[in-house]
């Protein structure tokens, strides 16, 4: 890890950068190819819906102004599908931005924060840029967040959680109940924060009510639009609390952090495109159910998953995941290598369109079998 000039923040030099999945022109280039199929970066391949679409392109003739009304008015058609008022939502330009944004609000140096080994790796680096000591909980054997584990952990300087559910890179979710009683059980000093990012994907049933705790415990709700409503470019998501707490987030994140593109986008999908993002749903779901079948048929073991990828261990005989992603990459198929979160014969694949899915079966079997 490179050191930084000494006049910066001294924190810097213990933080990773964010790697960001492969793009198609950088891999096309490496590889002189001509077709390439993206299935690392959990994108939604059919949004954005319909009329947020032509939400965003309405929004460009006043992007010479910053957001005004449609800031509230975002905020209040997110409160209103979960039940709760505008000023239980705080909204931040992407996942990425609110993470950043609660370390900023919730940590001080020397605070102690959990979160597991294998999980999504920003809330580490964001932790740690704030001077926190970052304690990492492995999961356990099938995926699962080790919650006894977890609250053994706990201690006077234990100050934040973060749980991401269903969990990035493995796909599944943690017992709805099992997590309902860890948030219930958490001492009054300790915030939790639960990134539902991909929730959308899920079965209603395998989550737990997390709105039952707002206002009773030091709990922070973080969306996105970038995965479900496939406006990963646009940068839009939202932290729901009590009022108090997004009080508290609006005045430390920046001003105006979100577009007004972005924000037409949101409103428009919430309120005219359900039934496109329903249809939409069905079909990610059938081809998961499709792509998870077939790994299995090809030897890998595939967890249960709850989101718009499957996490998947090689078989027996296989390359690692980091020769296997190589060669498909080189085959014009990218994947996501899990050697990063330590599982070193895993790969994670995204929820493409029918024909991607259908390129990277081919391109996996001609590998596995040459």
């Amino acid at each position: 890890m490179a050191k930084f000039d000494q006049t910066f923040r001294k924190e810097i030099n213990s933080v990773a950068p964010y790697i960001q999945g492969e793009t198609e022109a950088e891999v096309a280039r490496r590889y002189h190819l001509k077709k390439v199929v993206k299935l690392g970066s959990n994108e939604n391949p059919y949004g954005p819906y319909y009329h947020a679409r032509h939400a965003i392109l309405r929004s460009v003739t006043g992007i010479n102004r910053y957001p005004e009304d449609d800031f509230l008015e975002a905020k209040q058609v997110i409160a209103s599908r979960f039940g709760l008022k505008a000023a239980n939502v705080g909204l931040g330009s992407g996942a990425g931005n609110i993470i950043e944004t609660i370390s900023k609000m919730v940590l001080n140096a020397g605070d102690e924060v959990l979160i597991a080994r294998q999980s999504y790796r920003l809330y580490r680096e964001a932790s740690k840029l704030m001077g926190a000591k970052v304690i990492e909980i492995p999961l356990t054997d099938d995926y699962q967040f080790d919650l006894a584990a977890f609250k053994a952990k706990i201690t006077d300087r234990t100050k934040l959680i973060w749980l991401c559910n269903p969990n990035n890179p493995t796909s599944v979710v943690t017992d709805p109940t099992k997590l309902a009683d860890f948030i219930a059980g958490l001492p009054d000093h300790v915030w939790v924060v639960v990134d539902e990012a991909y929730a959308d994907f899920s079965n209603p049933s395998q989550l737990p009510d997390l709105l039952q705790f707002i206002g009773h415990k030091r709990l922070m709700v973080l969306r996105t639009f970038s995965k479900f409503y496939g406006l990963a470019g646009a940068r839009l998501g939202y932290l729901l609390g009590d009022s108090q707490t997004i009080a508290a987030y609006d005045t430390v994140t920046e001003p105006f952090n979100s577009s007004r593109s972005a924000l037409a986008a949101a409103i428009a999908s919430l309120k005219y495109d359900q039934d496109q993002a329903a249809r939409t749903l069905t079909r990610i779901q059938g081809d998961r159910e499709g792509l998870t079948e077939s790994l299995e048929l090809l030897g890998f073991k595939v967890a249960k998953s709850e989101t718009n990828f499957v996490f998947a261990k090689l078989p027996d005989g296989a390359p690692n995941a980091t020769e296997l992603t190589q060669k498909l990459m080189a085959a014009g198929v990218i994947v996501r290598d899990g050697t990063p979160w330590g599982y070193p014969r895993h790969i994670r694949v995204t929820i493409g369109k029918h024909d991607e899915l259908e390129y990277f079966l081919q391109k996996l079997t001609a590998i596995l079998t040459a």
